[in-house]
């Protein structure tokens, strides 16, 4: 059952409680088996990546296994209701559209004594996907990673998915990965699969950014090749804060503190109200809506431990609650939602009024819904096209131009001990000097000859 708590200080207390809820004991074991992992794969390449597959999804592979065929990707249509598939396609454009807002533009800029300046946004070479299975399909989290990296028009994009127990992928997946413009996947999933794409093997390739989320080993992993490899972000489990005042439908508060606790057993649903007498609704509605939950024994288990709900003075109070909690999801179910925005300074992405369940933002209202965890969005955003880019500094300096700063940069060098620094700028200038005196000697021995 969801707890109600009245105490402010009872309320913090158990909101980091919730937010450190991945940082355990058990953390230090499971990264040594990821660590294990890594360093087999980084050895033995495919027979590494077969043999953890084979020991932990029980499914026996060849190296010829591992790359889904077209014929499987192409019979993946014919599994897919026309339904899901007009869905994923209205997906795929709205997350397109939006990404293509993101997408960065080089500049350059014509300063002073022809000094140029500049920025050049270029894509990674090879962007590798990871699209978790398990308990569920993902497809939205296909897209939510693939366009992004189209988008910036990087040239190989390889995906990385766990297979189904019978050895294929999802039918749902391979159309979601088709439809986005994914051609390259490998059926394998876990750290093994973090290991191939950071470092490579025989037949999956080596990439240069790794996006998407996963179980706490395919998070450590991707923690661990992070310097070999470029990584998104460290994905914990989903969580959603929703603060309401008395204006909030309950059945619709229940209903989306209930679509975050039936991803994950560690989900973390958290309600923040002014209303005591909703708080009491939600929690009733909240019951009532498990009993024939389909996930009722995971959904119950992530409220009875990371599920609560706290009735708070104010919204202004609610506000700096969230706050302090920084939550991956956070929807603003009050009267005035755009007024109380302007408070809310961390949250991974932000839901406003009653009519904008979190559930638009995980399929298709367009922004992405891979976003920081655990506190994390204090310093951290979701992913965007720029995940999948970099930029070169462009600089370019005329004679004039460093001739009116050479002083400075000798100073510069000379205070920090480097003399060559302070060389490569001064010979430059002298050489300039000395042309320009050969140049002014040459001009009046003309002049002479002419006279």
């Amino acid at each position: 059952m969801l707890r109600i708590i009245n105490q402010r200080s009872e309320a913090l207390t158990e909101l980091r409680r919730i937010c450190d809820r991945t940082h355990d004991d058990q953390m230090i074991h499971k990264e040594a088996t990821v660590q294990q992992v890594l360093q087999a794969v980084r050895r033995q390449g495919d027979r590494a990546v077969l043999h953890y597959t084979e020991e932990f999804d029980q499914l026996s592979l060849k190296p010829e296994d591992l790359r889904v065929s077209g014929a499987e990707m192409d019979a993946a249509y014919q599994q897919v209701s026309k339904e899901l598939l007009s869905a994923l396609r209205l997906a795929c454009r709205n997350i397109e559209a939006f990404h293509q807002q993101r997408l960065p533009k080089s500049w350059v800029q014509f300063g002073e004594n022809d000094v140029v300046l500049g920025k050049r946004y270029t894509p990674v070479d090879r962007a590798g996907i990871y699209v978790p299975g398990g308990r569920a399909a993902y497809p939205s989290t296909v897209l939510m990673n693939a366009i992004p990296a189209k988008v910036a028009k990087v040239p190989r994009i390889v995906m990385v998915t766990p297979p189904l127990p019978d050895g294929t992928v999802n039918p749902a997946v391979l159309v979601a990965a088709q439809e986005a413009g994914v051609s390259e996947i490998y059926r394998v999933g876990g750290a093994q699969a973090i290991a191939a794409l950071a470092y490579g093997t025989e037949t999956i390739p080596k990439v240069d950014v790794i996006t998407g989320p996963g179980n706490i080993y395919v998070t450590l992993a991707k923690k661990l090749v992070y310097g070999t490899v470029g990584i998104d972000s460290l994905a914990g489990p989903s969580e959603v804060l929703v603060i309401a005042d008395s204006s909030a439908n309950p059945t619709f508060v229940a209903a989306d503190l209930l679509a975050q606790a039936e991803h994950d057993p560690m989900a973390a649903a958290i309600l923040l109200t002014t209303d005591s007498g909703l708080a009491l609704k939600v929690v009733a509605e909240v019951e009532r809506m498990l009993v024939n939950h389909p996930r009722r024994m995971l959904t119950e288990k992530a409220i009875a431990h990371y599920g609560v709900i706290v009735v708070i003075d104010s919204l202004e109070a609610a506000a700096e609650l969230s706050n302090e909690f920084a939550p991956e999801h956070l929807e603003l179910e009050v009267e005035d939602p755009w007024s109380l925005v302007e408070q809310i300074r961390h949250a991974g992405a932000i839901f406003l009024g009653s009519s904008t369940p979190e559930a638009i933002g995980d399929y298709l209202a367009g922004p992405n819904h891979t976003l920081p965890t655990s506190g994390s969005a204090r310093y951290a955003s979701a992913l965007t096209v720029e995940t999948f880019m970099k930029h070169s500094s462009l600089i370019q300096y005329s004679p004039k131009a460093l001739n009116h700063v050479a002083s400075a940069v000798d100073t510069l060098a000379t205070a920090e001990g480097l003399p060559s620094h302070a060389d490569s700028v001064r010979l430059r200038v002298q050489q300039q000097q000395a042309e320009a005196t050969t140049d002014a000697s040459s001009f009046s021995e003309d002049s002479e000859s002419a006279g």
